[in-house]
């Protein structure tokens, strides 16, 4: 199939202080989520200064991807468009209806199957090619692709590195703690999310031949009578402390492609902090970023995508996902729930 263009298409956030409120209020539009909370996340970002590293990792990924493409093939234009904050998709798909696009393949900053990780996004591109209007240019997303190769060695090369950075004396029985996002289970119920990020799990640790790992959730914000993915990574830490389960351990945000808010906040502030108290010593592996092999792995799903007849690689039992989503697959939850903030 032809196609003219890539467009990324990420979760966006705040360049600056004065910008987090109006993000978080285009985050949470349309959801009844108190006021307080708004203010409680409002806080991770100005430890930081306001700004989200998502943005920068973000325009890191497509400059690694240009360079992959232009030496690699094919040399196609490559857009950004943010769910929640500029460059907002109904303005990048402007731009590329100006710019002659009439067909471009989609590449979501997501890399599992939910309703806020897969099914949202669908909408929000189709809610911007509605705003747009007539030739705005036609967007086909790219399959899920958690069990791909690139995806996981990518991984398993960050989790040895923060392997290696555990100090000798505790080395002993290191647990790794794989993490993702946690969803109302209300979503969860509804999608595959669970089962690929154990996949995830066991593809990884297998690489490694490490066998002390477990899988937990973080960034829980729902209402508290809400049901969410559990157990809570600081939960968990306590458990590990208290019924001394390990020597060390290692955080592995596998759910997650970038050191966004939520990684830097809630491991590499919180839960470092709680490993202190504990006297529990903590490394915290990289997301993939801009990995070479994941930057490859993208191009790969660009080339699949656009030669039909092509391989479509992925380890494991789950086997690859399919280029077009079912029209009932991952529907949204019935009652409210936070989405992510990066």
């Amino acid at each position: 199939m032809k196609y003219e263009a890539i467009l990324v298409v990420s979760f966006g956030g705040p360049e600056s202080r004065e910008d987090v409120i109006p993000f978080l209020e285009t985050v949470l539009r349309g959801k009844n989520i108190p006021r307080e909370r708004l203010l409680t996340v409002a806080e991770h970002y100005y430890h930081f200064g306001g700004k989200s590293p998502i943005n920068q990792q973000t325009r890191d990924l497509i400059a690694a991807l240009k360079t992959e493409l232009e030496e690699s093939g094919p040399n196609l234009p490559v857009y950004l468009g943010n769910r929640n904050w500029h460059p907002l998709l109904p303005d990048t798909l402007r731009k590329m209806k100006q710019d002659g696009i009439g067909r471009a393949i989609g590449f979501v900053t997501s890399a599992y199957s939910s309703y806020s990780g897969c099914r949202q996004y669908r909408e929000d591109i189709a809610r911007a090619q509605g705003e747009v209007g007539p030739g705005v240019p036609e967007v086909d997303k790219l399959r899920a692709f958690f069990n791909h190769p690139g995806f996981i060695e990518a991984m398993v090369d960050r989790v040895e590195d923060a392997l290696r950075e555990i100090p000798p004396d505790a080395q002993q029985n290191v647990q790794i703690i794989y993490t993702a996002h946690s969803i109302p289970l209300s979503m969860a119920n509804t999608s595959d999310y669970v089962r690929q990020l154990q996949e995830v799990q066991r593809l990884v640790a297998e690489a490694i031949g490490h066998t002390n790992h477990v899988l937990v959730y973080q960034s829980r914000s729902g209402a508290p009578g809400q049901p969410w993915l559990e157990p809570d990574i600081l939960d968990y830490l306590l458990r590990v402390k208290a019924k001394n389960l390990a020597s060390a351990v290692v955080l592995a945000p596998i759910g997650f492609l970038s050191d966004h808010m939520e990684v830097l906040y809630d491991l590499d502030v919180e839960a470092h902090q709680l490993c202190e108290s504990l006297g529990l010593p903590m490394t915290r592996a990289k997301t993939v970023g801009v990995h070479p092999k994941f930057i490859a792995m993208i191009r790969e799903l660009i080339v699949e995508r656009m030669n039909p007849e092509s391989e479509r690689r992925a380890l494991g039992v789950l086997g690859p996902r399919p280029d077009i989503c079912a029209v009932d697959c991952c529907p949204a939850p019935q009652r409210p729930g936070r989405p992510q903030t990066s």
